[in-house]
């Protein structure tokens, strides 16, 4: 791509690398691109971090055509400049764009993009301990008009962060409350896209978690309310024996690049994963029984998220005494020393962006 660049005139202050939190700080450039149906992708550029312009009747306010992806740039220990299969995300953005009737932005553009706006900010990717710049690209539809249809224009824009861990708990485990009311997705909707709609829907059953002291929300199918699907905005994961249940991505459950990751890392490791439906019921019973050994979530923000308590209709079940778990801590050493260059990347998974 030919990509025109505006430099920003002031240049913000870094924040504190030890007090990053996650998600606060943005960098002083962003990427953006156009497309319209006459000229497809066109007017790539980096300009500086700011508001954007939107008339007041931009289809997205009102219909929202909109979707996003969330990936991670690194420093490796030599200095270098490491994306973790950023390939994915692109090909996961287009799966979501189509789902949403809109445009679609090749996987090798999308990867191009990112590659770009992070060497052009690259002094903003923290170096301390499991810091890291998180990378948000996210495309809306443009075009003013009230009128439910797909919209004649959309725009493509990335943005960054310098993050440090999601939860404040860190890497450790987090109570979460099944939800049996609120309901995430379901098959034929658009629980595996990452569009915001989704997360839009969820705040609520968060809030009641919340309310009653608990991190966040174990989903339930959206017919049933009986198979377990997501954690939050996580994938999850539990050790039953010797052996690991995951819900299966038939629609409604988000195709994670980090699940992805961690199941070739488990199978790697000679575990038996299975991707099924999985029952509250059944899984409430592994944990009375002592048979659920261990439970975490999945996904790019907070990487793994051990799970210590879960709560469905009044009933308690401690998971690995409330400690996380050997296998736990192996998966997110592992996985994050394979993304920060710690580790051989036997997988190939990580990119150096020259």
């Amino acid at each position: 791509m030919e990509i025109r660049i505006e430099k920003a005139q002031t240049l913000k202050e870094k924040p504190n690398q030890d007090q990053l939190g996650f998600g606060k700080y943005f960098t002083d450039h962003m990427f953006i691109m156009d497309w319209d149906k006459d000229q497809g992708w066109h007017d790539a550029r980096i300009v500086p971090y700011g508001p954007i312009p939107m008339d007041p009747a931009t289809m997205v306010l009102h219909y929202a055509q909109e979707t996003f992806e969330g990936l991670k740039a690194y420093r490796n220990p030599n200095g270098d400049i490491l994306l973790f299969r950023p390939e994915m995300n692109g090909k996961r953005m287009i799966n979501s764009n189509k789902r949403l009737c809109m445009a679609e932005l090749p996987e090798d553009m999308f990867v191009e993009a990112v590659e770009a706006i992070v060497k052009f900010e690259q002094d903003w990717i923290p170096t301390a301990p499991d810091t890291s710049l998180y990378i948000r690209p996210f495309m809306y539809a443009s075009q003013p008009g009230v009128g439910v249809h797909p919209a004649d224009s959309y725009r493509f824009i990335i943005i960054l962060s310098p993050v440090g861990a999601y939860y404040p708990e860190g890497v450790n485990p987090v109570k979460i409350w099944v939800e049996d009311e609120f309901v995430r997705a379901v098959k034929g909707g658009t629980g595996f896209t990452k569009c915001g709609g989704n997360y839009a829907a969820s705040i609520a059953a968060q809030v009641k978690a919340e309310q009653n002291g608990y991190t966040q929300v174990l989903w339930l199918d959206g017919v049933h309310r009986k198979y377990v699907e997501e954690v939050g905005t996580m994938n999850v994961m539990f050790l039953i024996g010797d052996t690991i249940v995951t819900a299966a991505l038939e629609g409604s459950v988000l195709p994670g690049v980090t699940r992805d990751s961690i199941i070739h890392i488990l199978k790697d490791m000679g575990y038996k994963v299975e991707e099924r439906d999985l029952s509250i019921d059944e899984l409430m019973e592994a944990g009375r029984t002592g048979q659920l050994k261990e439970a975490w979530g999945t996904g790019t923000a907070a990487v793994i998220s051990p799970i210590g308590e879960l709560c469905y209709k009044g009933e308690k079940i401690t998971i690995h005494d409330f400690k996380t778990g050997p296998l736990t801590q192996k998966l997110y050493d592992t996985l994050t020393g394979i993304q920060w260059g710690r580790l051989e990347d036997k997988y190939h998974w990580t990119k150096v962006v020259k």
